[in-house]
């Protein structure tokens, strides 16, 4: 089997000027100004139009991908004998296509469904065994878990009672009335601001007004930014707490420590149950972080890379240690010359903000419901709330923040106006996530695999589809190393036309694909 190795060398200049602006005087050439249809009508009459398709096909459907430049060459391990260099100024376009890989949906199609696939393989292995993981995982107690953030101000919502449809994916049930009050009651009178603080809509799925408050003035925007920045350090807490919940009931049931020798020697005694995590965050319509979460209940033995099912403790008590954890967990931040005392971060209430439910073969939560939930929401970032930004600086602040403008706008201001102060800089750092600065999914070590040997799998069964020479080698015999000398050229296609090209046949080539698997699974 072959082995890369590409080094990008990013100051080294590319003398052709790929990713430079066209001129003129390249009319007629890939780069040149053309509209969109005559760029594609250019390219498809070329006669190497199939060998660029081919060339392109690993970046088709990328919305914007990386073009790099250089020379790629094979060597072989043992001798340290060049077998053979590509230069890539000999390939169409003389650059190399690379996806971006960007997993958020609204900037990259193609690529956050990659990451989505990857996510759900790893995600469900880890539930049902696979890719590494041994299948006995599938007996181990699991639960699928919510975790919300406490309420910052009156929103307008949408909750549906009574379910009568076939599927939550397309319901169309009726609501109830979003904030009823009786006329007698107090709390239905206008706030200070003259808003009203009732609304008895009964909000559709897509109505642009759910998320929003019902008064702009009385929402706390500082206290849900601190907590979005604090959300991180309060899921790591949660996950120590439930860990030491759960030693605390194998004590209670008298289960012995297990011994383990670390690599470096080292003995010590360890619980005889650890959990394990895969967590993914959503951002809400409101605009704050909550945490979906597959939490696994595994057994230790004196190898610390074994897994094997815990022995005295169930389902029943993982449940109960995620409870406790979120009720009793929080901290206050340090200090804000805003707020000298601090603010005070935790979970929301637990009778509506906490919701766990074990993880069953033939149940309401199945393997692949959960898997498929947390995967779907793994390549979601801000757009549920209108806004979409990458990070900002001084020079373009101004056109997201603003103190009395919308939600968002408010939001942004918020980070901004806070991250002034010296000890929270990372709220302007992360202003353009509204203040959350976490990864969208993480995941305990002993829980899954890596993505990346998810994407080294995908590499292998590519070469091997295309007819590899190295393909057919054992896994354990990496008798050549491939070596990329690369320099970055740019991004995105060359011309529109390009891009039209390329992500019409990797979308017609998608669906051939989907309609190859309905016939499998029908057939099945």
């Amino acid at each position: 089997m072959a082995a890369d190795l590409i080094a990008v060398v990013p100051d080294q200049a590319h003398p052709s000027g790929p990713g430079l602006r066209p001129t003129p005087a390249t009319v007629g050439s890939a780069g040149s100004f053309t509209g969109r249809d005559e760029s594609a009508f250019h390219r498809a009459t070329t006669p190497d139009y199939f060998g660029w398709l081919d060339h392109v096909k690993a970046a088709a459907g990328c919305s914007h991908p990386i073009r790099l430049a250089g020379e790629v060459a094979t060597i072989d391990r043992t001798t340290g004998q060049l077998l053979a260099s590509t230069a890539t100024a000999d390939l169409p376009d003389g650059e190399i296509y690379k996806p971006c890989g960007n997993r958020r949906h609204a900037v990259c199609p193609s690529c956050a469904r990659t990451y989505q696939r990857d996510a759900y393989q790893l995600l469900r292995a880890g539930l049902t065994g696979g890719k590494g993981i041994p299948a006995t995982v599938a007996g181990h107690p699991a639960v699928f878990s919510t975790f919300t953030a406490p309420s910052f101000g009156t929103v307008h919502t949408r909750v549906v009672k009574r379910h009568t449809c076939a599927g939550r994916r397309r319901c169309d049930c009726r609501a109830e009335p979003c904030h009823p009050r009786r006329a007698t009651d107090p709390t239905a009178r206008p706030c200070q601001h003259g808003q009203q603080t009732v609304c008895w809509a009964r909000h559709e799925a897509d109505d642009a007004r759910l998320g929003q408050p019902l008064c702009l003035d009385c929402y706390d925007y500082d206290a849900q930014v601190v907590w979005n920045h604090a959300a991180p350090e309060l899921w790591r807490r949660t996950t120590i707490a439930v860990t030491r919940h759960l030693n605390g009931r194998a004590r209670q049931l008298g289960l012995p420590p297990v011994v383990q020798v670390t690599a470096s020697g080292t003995v010590r005694r360890v619980a005889p149950v650890k959990p394990s995590f895969g967590k993914v965050a959503e951002m809400q319509r409101r605009a704050v972080v909550h945490y979906h979460a597959i939490v696994r209940l595994d057994g230790v033995t004196g190898d610390p890379d074994t897994i094997v099912a815990p022995v005295g403790l169930g389902v029943d008590d993982l449940v109960a240690a995620i409870e406790h954890a979120a009720a009793t967990v929080a901290f206050t931040t340090r200090p804000h010359p805003n707020r000298p005392e601090g603010w005070h971060i935790t979970w929301g209430d637990p009778g509506k903000g906490i919701d766990v439910r074990a993880i069953t073969a033939d149940g309401e939560i199945t393997d692949g419901k959960a898997a498929g939930y947390l995967a779907k929401y793994a390549t979601k970032s801000t757009e549920a709330t209108g806004h979409v930004s990458r990070r900002l600086d001084g020079e373009v602040i101004d056109l997201y923040a603003n103190e009395h403008g919308t939600h968002p706008e408010r939001l942004v201001d918020a980070c901004w106006t806070l991250g002034g102060h010296g000890d929270w800089q990372q709220l302007r750092r992360w202003a353009h996530m509204l203040g959350f600065g976490g990864h969208f999914l993480t995941k305990s070590r002993r829980y899954s695999v890596t993505f990346r040997i998810l994407r080294d799998a995908r590499t292998i069964w590519r070469r091997t589809e295309t007819g590899h020479e190295h393909a057919d080698q054992p896994d354990d015999q990496e008798t050549t190393l491939i070596v990329g000398l690369l320099t970055y050229a740019g991004s995105g296609w060359r011309t529109t036309g390009d891009a039209l090209l390329a992500n019409t046949a990797a979308a017609m080539a998608r669906e051939r694909h989907e309609i190859a698997r309905e016939e499998i699974t029908a057939a099945a």
